[in-house]
């Protein structure tokens, strides 16, 4: 159930280029010179307007309107980047043999079935930490050749 109000799509899709052109933009090394240069330059301007309440409410102004628009701006890039993640992770889950369909969708559970599927998995792996050697991992050519076996087993898909 999607709790998003409905908006008009292009409107959509322009407000969604204009949140990752300024992510981008703002997660750069050149967004972060340029805010370091901002307060080296607004605190080297202290002395000529004396520290005056108008000096620090020209910071204190430009800083909260600029955290208020970004919250909304990294929140978008947020849950796009969470749903690509849990996309991934749904068609990891439906293509391995023997992982379990009922996670796929699972962040669409209510906290206390999460809570039950937490303690199922933790409980599996105490079991497992009980009947194995921490120690022993599986190399990288067992890896391969498990992912070669898949691949045979599989029935031809579009690879």
């Amino acid at each position: 159930m999607e709790l998003q109000p409905k908006i008009p799509q292009h409107w959509a899709a322009i407000f969604d280029r204009i949140a990752n052109r300024i992510t981008h933009l703002t997660g750069s090394s050149v967004a972060f010179l340029t805010a370091c240069a901002v307060v080296l330059i607004w605190g080297l301007t202290g002395p000529l307007f004396g520290y005056s309440e108008d000096w620090q409410l020209v910071i204190n102004t430009g800083t909260t309107i600029i955290t208020f628009l970004m919250v909304f701006v990294i929140q978008k890039a947020q849950n796009k980047d969470s749903l690509a993640v849990q996309l991934k992770l749904n068609e990891l889950i439906a293509a391995t043999k023997g992982a379990s369909n009922r996670l796929v969708a699972v962040e669409n559970l209510t906290d206390e079935e999460l809570a039950v599927l937490c303690q199922h998995y933790d409980t599996m792996a105490e079991v497992t930490r009980q009947a194995s050697d921490l120690r022993k991992s599986h190399s990288v050519e067992e890896a391969i050749e498990e992912a070669e076996d898949k691949l045979k087993a599989a029935p031809d898909k579009e690879r």
